[in-house]
């Protein structure tokens, strides 16, 4: 694959669940020295503002002094108190615009950060109940803010990031279906999607047969890897519940002929988030290395043969 490897750099902080804390608070400085123990790591995925302190200037200078690419700069937009009723599709038409500005600053922070992509996850856009929301109000919302901050530049790429729900209990973005039908509706050229393995599989869909439709459709932009059992987003290591799902998906990303960033979004409830990061990127570079002991073109054959037994049959015995 001709790609390259990104770390979330929060990962490298604090995480933590309604029960546990799992990983302590870090500084900037000290996140950023991690990842430079991460073996493979090319850059760094950042995300607005919360990476970025009170103090974003002296990030910048931080992340800058580093040395470390930064492959895209996350926007956050669900967080904040202020967004509990919805950022983008808020009914409050002030909330509306501050969306749109968080989304043209961070656009602004990744040209001075050396990149030419954000990415966002409007999480917390959608609704809980029925008759809660005017669907159609919440759409034109959604469209006319994110062609408002894609008015801001042309020169980055804001690149979308869909998940069925979380937190709300049906997301706006909800699968890759919408979030391509949102692409169209704009029309605009830097305006795709991230396609995050996880929510795929939680969405029901097949990660690979996304990866294939998105860059049909020439919008996608950006890819996260990690797996769960398709009924949570528990960002776990990639590949350890769905391995055929993360071959085939390597493989339709190196047969398409991408090129572009791989992000990881592993959480480390065990052990060392360094590792953690580490095994992650190890593991899609071993995917690959499976499919070379497979045989690209036994598997184009078996694609074209359509027969699952046999195919299974060959493959599982090819790794013994």
């Amino acid at each position: 694959m001709n790609v390259k490897h990104s770390v979330m750099i929060g990962l490298m902080g604090r995480q933590a669940d309604r029960f546990h804390e799992y990983q302590p608070s870090r500084e900037l400085a000290e996140e950023l020295d991690m990842v430079r123990r991460v073996e493979g790591a090319d850059g760094i995925e950042i995300v607005y503002p919360g990476d970025f302190g009170d103090d974003v200037e002296a990030s910048v200078r931080t992340v800058k002094d580093s040395g470390l690419a930064v492959s895209a700069v996350n926007l956050n937009v669900k967080s904040c108190k202020k967004w509990q009723g919805g950022s983008f599709t808020s009914a409050d038409p002030a909330l509306r615009r501050d969306a749109v500005q968080d989304m043209k600053t961070a656009m602004d922070l990744a040209v001075e950060l050396g990149t030419d992509m954000i990415t966002c996850c409007p999480l917390i856009d959608g609704h809980n109940y029925s008759f809660q929301v005017d669907y159609g109000k919440q759409w034109e919302w959604l469209c006319e803010g994110i062609a408002a901050a894609a008015a801001h530049r042309d020169d980055v790429r804001i690149s979308l990031e869909y998940k069925l729900n979380e937190s709300r209990n049906f997301c706006i973005l909800g699968d890759m279906g919408r979030t391509l039908y949102l692409c169209e509706r704009l029309g605009l050229p830097h305006v795709g999607v991230t396609m995050d393995a996880g929510h795929a599989l939680l969405a029901k869909e097949t990660p690979a047969e996304m990866v294939s439709l998105a860059h049909q459709a020439g919008r996608l932009f950006y890819i996260h890897f990690n797996d769960n059992g398709r009924e949570w987003d528990w960002d776990m290591l990639p590949g350890s519940v769905n391995l055929w799902d993360l071959l085939e998906t390597v493989f339709y990303i190196e047969r398409s002929g991408w090129q572009g960033w791989l992000s990881y979004d592993v959480l480390t409830r065990n052990g060392d988030p360094v590792e953690q990061i580490s095994a992650s990127i190890a593991l899609v570079e071993m995917a690959g290395k499976l499919l070379d002991r497979i045989g690209r073109a036994r598997l184009e054959g078996y694609i074209k043969e359509g027969l699952p037994a046999p195919a299974f049959r060959e493959m599982v015995a090819s790794l013994l």
